[in-house]
């Protein structure tokens, strides 16, 4: 699976992954440089190495030389992508983010000066759309997030374990029985071996990621954090005050069950939730959504939400509709006054399915246990 957003992999490139690596291939005897493809390496010490080999063909990425080796490398034929200015970001960063990234100080400033705040205040500044460095280091950084993904569930700490995704409504408040719902899901599903993805966002997602990390600790733990949250129920109107009410959860209760959130800036309003271990934020919206509905293998579990969650429910579809029957995936809708009445999503994708390999795949449930129910069976 390609989480990058290249458009044509090529089986002929080499990715240096680390300084070592790339010691390790001069150390081998390599003489051309032809497909190495380094990004966000420190070079310097290394410029006898680099002169001596051959750069045609090669690529680097934000990477740091001596003084003349650059353009050295570029005059025979390797292709630099400096590092950008004036970006509150690293468009090359070689792994996804944490909370405490996002979130550094969070404690002891506001929100607006975290880095996730001045990355969406970057993000719409007037003209940014049209800037084409704005434009090169928002791709750069979407391309660097995917590698580091690929990363993270081939060979991190994500590998080897089915993921089950959680979708539903943000606007789902701390102290709800929506939230404690969600949260109870999350805690099923991991307590039975899966991982948990989710949009990375407030409300049911927040809570699904937070019931996930909290798996591993007794139940009175999860319903004294679902207690403690629940003093700030949503992040209006302050998002620092709810932002430093999970970041009290996850100082008290620290180093919980791996859980994976992809949220989005185009989203920037709706703040990531501190509960996913590994954050993988883009900018482009689309290649996220489709990223986390393909990596769920394990199916998706579709909560009450509005037009966010309907949409997933039916990019999910058509995915399942035009897919070979080994690539189907269950689709768990939980609530059928909700999905049957208030957004009537299930008659339709109950007709969209007639017929169909998926028609055995979808699920109408009432509740979050029926839910874990089909995904373990």
């Amino acid at each position: 699976m390609n989480r990058s957003g290249a458009l044509n992999p090529s089986p002929r490139t080499l990715d240096i992954e680390s300084v070592v690596h790339f010691h390790q291939l001069v150390s081998a005897g390599a003489g051309s440089m032809n497909g190495w493809h380094a990004q966000s390496l420190d070079l310097r010490g290394h410029s006898q190495d680099l002169k001596a080999l051959d750069p045609q063909g090669a690529i680097f990425l934000g990477c740091t030389f001596d003084d003349g080796v650059e353009e050295s490398l570029r005059r025979r034929g390797a292709l630099i992508f400096p590092q950008l200015h004036k970006v509150p970001f690293n468009p090359y960063r070689s792994s996804v983010y944490s909370a405490s990234e996002l979130y550094e100080d969070i404690t002891a400033t506001e929100y607006e000066s975290t880095l996730d705040a001045r990355v969406y205040e970057w993000s719409i500044l007037p003209g940014q759309r049209g800037s084409l460095d704005a434009t090169l280091a928002a791709a750069l950084h979407d391309h660097a997030i995917g590698d580091a993904l690929d990363e993270l569930l081939d060979h991190g700490a994500l590998s080897g374990r089915k993921m089950v995704g959680v979708m539903g409504g943000h606007a789902a408040q701390r102290g709800t029985n929506a939230f404690a719902d969600a949260a109870r899901l999350g805690r099923l599903l991991a307590q039975a071996g899966f991982t948990v993805a989710t949009g990375g966002g407030p409300g049911a997602m927040e809570a699904a990621n937070l019931g996930a990390y909290l798996s591993g600790l007794p139940d009175a733990d999860s319903t004294a954090a679902l207690e403690s949250l629940a003093a700030v129920p949503g992040f209006r109107p302050s998002v620092t005050a709810w932002a430093r009410q999970a970041a009290a959860v996850v100082e008290r209760y620290p180093g919980g069950t791996p859980t994976l959130g992809i949220p989005t800036w185009f989203y920037g309003h709706e703040p990531p939730n501190l509960f996913a271990t590994h954050i993988a934020k883009y900018f482009a919206n689309a290649v996220r959504e489709a990223i986390l509905l393909e990596l769920c293998n394990g199916g998706i579990v579709f909560l009450p939400g509005a037009a966010g969650t309907v949409q997933e429910i039916f990019q999910d579809a058509c995915e399942n509709y035009y897919g070979a029957p080994e690539t189907i995936t269950p689709m768990v809708l939980v609530g059928r006054e909700h999905w049957e009445q208030t957004f009537p999503a299930w008659p339709m994708l109950r007709s969209l399915a007639a017929g169909k390999p998926m028609e055995d795949r979808i699920f109408l449930v009432d509740t979050v246990e029926d839910a874990l129910a089909v995904v373990a069976g």
